[in-house]
């Protein structure tokens, strides 16, 4: 299904932006329609020590990472939940230790997985495996003085630092059924935010937290239909006698009444001259694939090209051949 949102500039050309679906980049096997959530990214108690040093190595809060993992378990329940039939769900046991690094963990024992999406009616188990954050400052701050050029001593104000908080995340997907994983995979999401502090090389405090729940959120997309957005241009002017009956087209197309655009464009061709004829056309022809008809959008280009010499609408005549070589 496609939707379409017009755009108009001051230009002779508007544009009209069109979503075309996209389908999932990994399928759910038949039947699994819960999902239980479990946080294995944790340290076993023994191993703290070696993570609070590498937690001043590298800059973290210390224990930061566990408080904020728990936040991509959560991402994954919003994004996900109440979508279609779908829904996760959390285990009475929802968190298991892991090695607390970037290392990943062995598989699961299947038994261990069987009992944990039983206790909470669940036909498959994602866990978070492992977890990492760390940040980067991407913009120093500027605080010269300009005499020379400006002559004056006005200070140029601050430029905030620009700090990006990363996260590592590995996730896996358990079949208890077929014994078998879905899906394993390791991303790595940021989100960027102002420097806070005396030297502004501070994150603020939720963006760890921001960020790790976007990971969880980016990871179940690879479970979902998603879109890419196409532009394609169109004519809202003409000339001559037919430039008023344009701009009403063009009206028309902008509330989204193709089909009452399309009349109207029609209606140019009978009287129009062959530079109005080929852009009527190339106008019908993107109204066509708007409403989903691809075919007939094709004639149309074509038609606007090899009728009316429009070389917009050869170059339009190519992008429908290619989209229609991917359907």
């Amino acid at each position: 299904m496609l939707l379409g949102l017009i755009f108009s500039g001051c230009s002779k050309h508007g544009y009209v932006n069109l979503d075309y679906p996209l389908p999932p980049q990994v399928y759910l096997p038949e039947g699994v329609k819960t999902i239980a959530l479990v946080n294995r990214s944790l340290t076993r108690p023994e191993d703290k020590q070696g993570q609070v040093l590498e937690s001043i190595v590298t800059g973290e809060i210390s224990g930061s990472d566990r408080l904020a993992s728990d936040e991509s378990l959560k991402g994954v329940f919003d994004r996900i939940n109440g979508y279609r039939d779908m829904q996760t769900v959390i285990p009475p046991q929802t968190r298991l230790y892991g090695t607390g690094t970037r290392e990943t963990p062995e598989l699961l024992d299947w038994e261990l997985v069987r009992s944990i999406c039983d206790a909470s009616n669940a036909d498959a188990l994602l866990v978070l495996e492992t977890f990492d954050s760390n940040s980067d400052v991407l913009l120093s701050t500027v605080t010269n003085r300009v005499t020379a050029a400006l002559g004056n001593n006005v200070p140029i104000p601050a430029v905030p630092n620009q700090i990006r908080v990363n996260v590592l995340a590995f996730w896996r997907l358990y079949d208890p059924v077929s014994k078998t994983i879905i899906d394993q995979h390791q991303a790595k999401s940021f989100l960027t935010f102002n420097g806070v502090g005396s030297n502004l090389t501070l994150p603020p405090p939720e963006a760890l937290h921001n960020t790790a729940y976007e990971a969880g959120r980016n990871y179940i997309e690879r479970f979902l239909p998603g879109h890419y957005t196409v532009k394609r241009d169109l004519y809202k002017k003409g000339k001559g006698a037919s430039k008023q009956a344009f701009k009403a087209a063009f009206r028309s197309s902008e509330v989204a009444n193709w089909r009452g655009a399309m009349d109207s464009w029609s209606a140019i061709l009978a009287r129009a001259s062959r530079k109005n004829a080929g852009k009527a056309c190339l106008n019908i022809a993107v109204a066509h694939e708007v409403l989903g008809n691809t075919d007939q959008a094709l004639e149309w280009a074509k038609k606007s090209y090899e009728v009316y010499g429009n070389k917009l609408g050869r170059d339009y005549t190519k992008v429908l051949l290619n989209r229609k070589s991917l359907e």
